[in-house]
């Protein structure tokens, strides 16, 4: 398969003319040791036995490759990390060092932060321009700036079509799968994820049946800021004795420490002209098809519950997911520029905005992401309410849809397919 652009690809050029050592997070198959290959010269894949036991042995083998090295699945042989930090103090020549790591290092690995030494870059599952489905005409750079008007562009994306993106994944080794077998590659992904990949941080797994039925339950909470004690309710159903809420909280951890779970945390405000804000984050996993794929939902069953409804803005899963599609695509969008991605709710849920996107000056955007192709002004209304009470500090006001067209509202909000939003 050709390599795909990734937005990714610009950041990371950028860093490596000038810092030392980069190293890309990331979940497993997202694409990070293809995009790295392209820029270095020497390559070692801890994930290989020989490699691995080689550097376990000694891991300042690594300093003898010719630069830039490439160290894949540096969480795998944790000293290496030290390696790399104590070589750039001794050299901070610009693009010496390329690690990835599809975990972070078991919790007994003793790893020096590397703060000053390694900048550290997450990469997300592909969004819709990336994975080459959509041609963007609204940038978010330029709404975070407030250059957008007017606003242009037209999307041939249908319902059916964001539907299909939902289902297929923005993971490339699961979207080159033809789509009657994609289904069984994500769920032979997921069982790889929990009876392998976190078996190798360190922790045992007394009950693994109970992390995979927890994962479900919190895939079932995707876009909600449900407490983790109902997400864990929600995993044992009529069970009489209940895991620990610490078991909850570890659950949450090695799923974190995968890059499994990519929450949105709650939006705390520099300035305080808004009051009792509630602080928890909104669940969503790193790839809303992994979260289709535990449920169970294909795309015609998430077609047909959305018709069965009467009415798409109900609160169905699929909105749900496309809510956590619009979620991955903005935090793809706004890591180059260095905003931060978060969302808003009111601690009574009377006032509720999907996405505030803020700049280093605290400067924000609004964004909200509604399952219609046809929004009203009842769709916009949490939009209208928050220009009302941060009018100094909102740049813009921005609704993503799944409707054909980008334009502004009488309101002064930014209609925009999610088809044609871009970095």
């Amino acid at each position: 398969m050709s390599y795909l652009h990734r937005v990714i690809d610009e950041e990371l050029d950028e860093l490596l003319t000038g810092l030392p050592a980069v190293s890309i997070d990331g979940v497993k198959g997202v694409g990070k040791t293809a995009t790295a290959e392209r820029r270095a010269r020497s390559v070692l894949r801890l994930d290989s036995a020989g490699t691995r036991s080689h550097a376990q042995a000694e891991p300042t083998m690594i300093l003898t490759q010719d630069p830039p090295v490439l160290i894949d699945e540096w969480h795998l042989v944790p000293p290496v990390w030290d390696v790399v930090r104590r070589a750039v103090d001794a050299d901070r020549s610009p693009g010496r060092f390329l690690l990835t790591g599809s975990a972070l290092p078991p919790s007994e690995a003793r790893v020096h932060s590397g703060a000053g030494r390694i900048v550290r870059l997450m990469m997300r599952p592909m969004t819709l321009p990336e994975r080459g489905v959509s041609e963007p005409t609204v940038s978010l750079k330029s709404l975070l700036e407030g250059r957008v008007s007017p606003l242009a562009g037209n999307s041939p994306m249908t319902l059916v079509d964001y539907t299909h993106e939902i289902v297929a994944s923005g993971l490339p080794g699961v979207r080159q799968d033809p789509d009657a077998l994609r289904r069984r590659t994500l769920s032979t992904y997921v069982d790889e994820l929990l009876e392998r990949d976190i078996p190798e941080l360190g922790p045992q797994i007394r009950r693994p049946a109970a992390l995979r039925a927890w994962l479900t339950a919190y895939a079932a909470a995707t876009a909600t800021t449900a407490s983790y004690n109902r997400i864990l309710d929600a995993a044992t159903p009529g069970e009489a004795d209940k895991p620990a809420a610490t078991t909850a909280a570890a659950y949450r951890t090695l799923l974190e420490r995968t890059w499994t779970l990519d929450p949105v945390e709650a939006w705390i405000p520099a300035f305080n002209p808004l009051r009792r804000l509630g602080q928890a984050p909104k669940h969503h996993l790193c790839d809303p098809a992994i979260a289709a794929s535990l449920l169970g939902a294909t795309e015609q069953s998430l077609l047909l519950a959305n018709r069965e409804t009467g009415n798409l803005r109900e609160g169905t899963l699929l909105g749900a997911l496309f809510e956590s599609l619009a979620a991955l695509t903005l935090r793809v969008f706004a890591q180059p520029v260095n905003a931060r991605v978060s969302h808003l709710r009111t601690r009574n849920g009377d006032h509720e905005i999907d996405f505030i996107i803020e700049r280093s000056d605290h400067k924000v955007l609004a964004i909200e992401a509604k399952l219609t192709s046809a929004p009203t002004v009842a769709d916009t209304r949490h939009l209208t309410w928050l220009e009302g009470v941060a009018s100094d500090q909102l740049i813009d006001k921005v609704l993503l849809t799944t409707g054909p067209s980008a334009y502004r509202t009488r309101e002064g909000v930014a209609v925009v397919p999610l088809a044609l939003l871009g970095p």
